[in-house]
């Protein structure tokens, strides 16, 4: 030995053996009887090495032959990397101060075994600390290491036992559905759960074999060897009709017991296959197939493996199979409930979805509807009953229809959701409801909506913009009549030609983990660059967000877009309502109109137009009793100019006066008329509109007589 050396603490726990040591075929207490065992004394000073004739025939060397003076040709013996690690362990624990050192290492034997070796020896030191002597023992080693070899191997295969069952139990747990199971044994990591390279489940269904989930290459991805009758002879039908599992040790064996597999088993990878049934309460379910690239004996541990994940995956299969029934009535009960069709509307377009949630057994309370009112109307619905349950399912459908009877007996938006406020409360459960009801007339495009604790809704203007109006709202269905406070304001907005309305419940804008304005954000992105159509849109929606959030809620969506007018579809148009109590309106429609034309490239028109904007809005919201509308569109060539027109719901029409020089009012018409090209004043269904037209100066009027257009006339 050398002065290089290892610590023992290292040294102490050697690298196991190749497996060609785990059997050797001599019994434990053989070999522990066999050892040898020797001493050495080491002398550092001299350099010289005594040891006894065990000891040397523990190295394999004839005593004869052995020289003291040295010591290092018993370390030549050992393998360049067993010499290295040896002499480090030595050398280690001679520096550091340490009083002994126990070391493993390999050394090779005569007839060609390598035996394994232990070094345990005490060190001597001079009162300086100087190491000077080193006594210790020698021995065959190969019987423990061995042995400590195979419990270690024997513990790794019975973690790794353990780990696959964790795995797929954690798996199945987790699954709902049993697309769910497949998806957990078909998706990423699903062979891997269960230790094999190769899985293909079949269900059992209607006397036939349906393969559901096939992963890695498995005799079952051949045309004719999966789904299909059960009176086949091939191995996973027999293991179903007769409930025994089949375990496979080689291709050849395979063969041998499906000769009708010949043809197909050297185009497969496979070694080695376990075929297992599927039963959970002595009811077949199935069977699994599990495919390994290694060759495989199936020992005792291991049939008890696979019988237990069959086992595991059986019961999952089961209570599945249970959810997926559960589940299809609970969610026919919902849709019964629901509208069957709806009818289409004359001027416009109308698209409705209803999505259950893919997540969890129970269904909610969400429901869409559309009712068809006197005079060409129509009221709007969209609504959400508190929890998931059948209970909210039927909860639902009585206040659908409730508020249906109220809807069509004519009554307005605040009035209908007072009743049903006051129906729900009635029928003494402990739920309440939130909703949006609008009636609307596509004739006029007039838009009247009230809210009950439910979300705005959405309207895309015909220039692609999105906004949510301001919905004045009150408390939920069921809430408001427990506080005594049935009030649900209403909002009068307007639907111009073009323009697209989205209601919809929390389902489609609810992201797990986020904050509801994101949802909202996204919501509004995807109504802006989503299709026209109605039906496209709320496909388009659907996909995009429902899916997205991960289908963990119940969506109700309802689309409405008014038909194109002539021309509106080929020309800029901005449409905007000011509510009479928002103090920012006045200013927030002026900046618009100006941002507009910014973006119409008509800029140089901005400052008379935002002036005739605020002149005639400022008439409304003083002298009417409502809100006012503001449309400008770009009227198409030959002439591009602006026309710009305020709407409101008084049949009073503006007069035009002669204000004194100290007057603060009465100009409005003056200043329109010094800006304007033209304008005029036109009833508008319950109102009136005022409008004018700003930009270049016209060509001459075609036309002997130069005549003004008809509607073009002034006040």
């Amino acid at each position: 030995m050398t002065d290089q050396t290892e610590s023992a603490e290292r040294a102490s726990a050697p690298p196991r053996p190749d497996a060609s040591a785990h059997d050797s075929g001599i019994d434990t207490v053989q070999r522990l009887a066999m050892n040898r065992t020797g001493s050495f004394d080491w002398d550092l000073e001299t350099r010289t090495m005594n040891v006894d004739d065990a000891g040397l025939m523990v190295f394999g060397v004839d005593p004869a032959t052995f020289d003291a003076s040295r010591p290092g040709t018993l370390v030549d013996l050992l393998e360049p990397a067993e010499r290295e690690r040896l002499n480090l362990s030595v050398d280690e624990a001679v520096t550091s101060g340490a009083n002994s050192y126990s070391v493993h290492f390999q050394v090779p034997l005569p007839g060609g075994e390598v035996q394994w070796t232990h070094a345990q020896a005490r060190i001597l030191r001079l009162p300086d600390g100087r190491a000077h002597r080193i006594v210790g023992v020698v021995r065959d080693a190969t019987a423990e290491v061995t042995h400590s070899d195979f419990v270690l191997e024997l513990e790794k295969r019975r973690q790794r036992q353990t780990s696959i069952v964790e795995r797929t139990t954690s798996a199945m747990s987790r699954a709902a559905s049993v697309d769910d199971v497949t998806a957990a044994l078909s998706g990423p990591g699903g062979t891997a759960r269960l230790g094999s390279d190769g899985v293909t489940l079949g269900l059992v269904k209607n006397e036939s074999l349906n393969v559901v989930a096939v992963s890695g290459q498995t005799l079952e991805a051949f045309d004719g060897l999966g789904s299909g009758d059960l009176r086949r002879k091939l191995p996973l039908v027999d293991t179903i009709l007769s409930g025994r599992p089949r375990f496979i040790t080689s291709p050849d064996d395979l063969v041998r017991r499906y000769p009708v597999l010949e043809s197909h088993v050297d185009l497969l990878g496979f070694s080695s296959a376990a075929y297992l049934p599927l039963v959970a309460q002595s009811r077949s379910l199935g069977g699994l197939a599990m495919f390994y690239g290694r060759p495989m004996s199936f020992n005792a541990d291991e049939r008890i493996l696979c019988l237990g994940l069959a086992a595991i995956l059986a019961q999952s299969l089961q209570r599945a199979m249970l959810f997926d029934e559960e589940r299809e009535f609970a969610t026919g009960l919902q849709a019964a409930m629901l509208p069957r069709r709806i009818q289409s509307v004359e001027g416009g377009e109308i698209a409705v979805r209803y999505h259950a949630a893919r997540t969890g057994r129970q269904v909610g309370g969400d429901w869409y509807d559309m009712i068809a009112l006197p005079n060409g109307r129509y009221g709007l619905v969209v609504g959400d009953v508190q929890g998931h349950d059948t209970h909210a399912a039927a909860i639902m459908g009585q206040l659908r229809i409730a508020l249906r009877a109220y809807a069509a007996e004519g009554h307005p938006p605040a009035t209908v959701l007072a009743r049903a406020s006051r129906f729900l409360a009635e029928l003494d459960t402990d739920r309440f409801a939130t909703c949006t009801y609008a009636q609307v007339d596509l004739g006029s495009g007039a838009l009247r909506v009230a809210r009950a604790g439910h979300f705005e809704p959405l309207i895309r203007h015909a220039d692609g913009r999105v906004r949510s109006p301001q919905v004045r709202g009150g408390l939920p269905l069921g809430i408001s009549t427990y506080f005594e406070y049935e009030e649900f304001p209403e909002t009068r907005l307007d639907l111009v030609p073009g323009e697209t309305l989205v209601l919809f419940s929390d389902g489609l804008v609810e992201e797990p983990g986020a904050d509801i304005d994101t949802g909202l954000a996204a919501l509004a992105q995807e109504v802006r660059t989503g299709p026209p159509g109605a039906e496209a849109l709320a496909d388009h929606l659907s996909e995009r967000l429902w899916e997205r959030w991960g289908s963990g809620d119940d969506v109700a969506l309802l689309v409405l877009r008014r038909s194109p007018g002539v021309g509106s579809t080929l020309a800029p148009r901005l449409h905007q309502y000011i509510h009479q109590a928002d103090p920012e309106g006045l200013s927030d429609a002026r900046s618009i109109v100006r941002q507009a034309l910014t973006d119409w490239d008509m800029e140089e028109f901005a400052d008379d137009a935002e002036l005739v904007t605020g002149e005639l809005l400022v008439n409304v919201l003083l002298h009417t009793e409502g809100g006012a509308v503001l449309t400008m569109e770009v009227l198409p060539e030959p002439v591009r100019r602006i026309r710009l027109s305020v709407q409101d719901r008084s049949s009073v029409w503006p007069r035009r006066r002669s204000p004194g020089e100290t007057s603060t009012s009465g100009r409005g018409l003056l200043l329109l008329d010094a800006v304007a090209l033209r304008w005029g004043i036109e009833p508008r269904g319950e109102g009136k509109a005022v409008w004018c037209d700003i930009g270049p100066s016209e060509p001459p009027a075609a036309g002997p007589e130069g005549q003004e257009a008809e509607g073009d006339a002034r006040v």
